[in-house]
């Protein structure tokens, strides 16, 4: 099966870690060995003399081929028109993509175009499977359903390519009926749940792990009071704010904020305010190879979103020990069975402290919380995925 994939968010020589679950995916898409793929992730690049300011100055040195993501990858560039030009870049991503992936099908052909998110790889893909006169295949992971279809012109061409994709997938149940809500043919979409690296992602002892986190110098988080951890891009509708302001009802309790972005000086201004700074930890990027050590030092996460598919930081927490507090978002409910795993509340600050508060008073232990995590892994994604992709390719039912 030759099947040529479009991730625009896909690991890459200067930022490892971007879309590393998409990533982590691919690798073992490739490793079971009965699929040719081909990856191809265009990196978005603005007109002089933006490009030559960062962030985008570090991306200039990625080579248009590489293979430090764990497979080879190829990354063209397309014209990034910053904060203007979102609507319109699976446009530009397809008329940049085009000329390889023509010459890499006269090569040897494609039987398959797939595309790992639904904006702007979906409308991207579906030019380009339009070109080469071949089926398409869509993920949607939740944002790029629950933003882009409020933009009313992504929504047209999101909706366009359902319709002419073979089969799509969701991450969750809930985003599946969020895409039939939205007029998607329910015949066509597939659950297709994340992965986990259950060699990385298990639980390390939280005392030992919490020792761990207080020694390393970018991270230093000291070791006295209940440790919340929230991890994702500093940005409004990850809900930083609402952890922040929970804290201040839980007397003693420190938060460790993994992630950078344009909220941080927003958000150190709104802690000090509260006072609160001293028990705000502000760590940036949290490499994946530290993460699982954070993620099991923490006595709870915390991810308060206004929207997520099925966000691949619940399983991971789970994985590795620990509970989770949520909105009842997305796929929310599919992961949350019951009270090892954590609390679905409201999303707002009072029924945030109150979930951490009651899991504080009685916490699970950290192999009941892992149990809920047993039927993730990169393994069973791989195989699911490649098993849709062969049931479009034969004519079979998706559904």
């Amino acid at each position: 099966m030759r099947v040529l994939s479009i991730a625009t968010l896909f690991p890459n020589p200067v930022r490892p870690g971007f879309g590393i679950f998409v990533g982590n995916q691919m690798r073992a898409v490739r490793a079971r060995g009965d699929v040719d793929l081909t990856v191809v992730s265009a990196i978005g690049m603005p007109p002089w003399p933006l490009s030559v300011r960062e962030p985008y100055a570090r991306l200039r040195s990625i080579p248009e081929v590489s293979d430090a993501a764990g497979l080879p990858v190829h990354y063209p560039r397309f014209t990034l028109i910053p904060k203007l030009g979102g609507d319109s870049n699976p446009g530009r991503i397809a008329r940049a993509v085009l000329p390889l992936v023509r010459r890499l099908h006269a090569e040897q052909p494609f039987e398959l175009v797939d595309a790992q998110f639904f904006f702007p790889d979906g409308p991207a893909a579906a030019i380009i499977a339009r070109e080469l006169g071949l089926p398409l295949t869509i993920k949607s992971r939740g944002a790029d359903i629950h933003y882009w279809t409020g933009r009313p012109k992504a929504r047209t061409q999101i909706l366009a390519a359902a319709d002419q994709a073979a089969g799509l997938l969701a991450v969750s149940k809930a985003l599946r009926q969020d895409m039939i809500a939205l007029g998607m043919a329910g015949e066509r979409i597939r659950v297709h749940y994340t992965g986990l690296d259950r060699a990385r992602f298990r639980p390390t002892e939280r005392a030992a792990a919490r020792a761990q986190i207080a020694t390393l110098p970018d991270l230093g988080v000291p070791q006295e009071g209940a440790l919340l951890v929230t991890t994702g891009a500093l940005i409004a509708r990850k809900g930083q704010r609402l952890v922040i302001e929970a804290l201040g009802q839980l007397p003693g309790a420190r938060l460790a904020l993994a992630g950078g972005g344009e909220d941080e000086a927003a958000l150190r201004i709104f802690a000090r305010q509260r006072g609160l700074a001293d028990r705000v930890h502000f760590l940036g990027q949290v490499g994946h190879e530290v993460l699982p050590t954070l993620l099991s030092a923490a006595d709870v996460l915390v991810l308060p979103s206004a929207s997520e598919g099925l966000a691949n930081a619940w399983v991971e927490a789970l994985g590795c020990g620990t509970p989770i507090v949520i909105p009842d978002i997305g796929g929310a409910r599919e992961v949350v069975h019951g009270a090892s795993a954590g609390r679905i509340v409201a999303r707002d600050a009072a029924a945030i402290a109150e979930g951490v508060r009651s899991i504080l008073a009685e916490p699970p232990s950290q192999a009941e919380v892992a149990a809920n995590a047993e039927k993730f892994s990169w393994e069973a994604n791989a195989e699911n995925l490649v098993r849709f992709w062969s049931d479009v390719l034969a004519g079979r039912p998706v559904r």
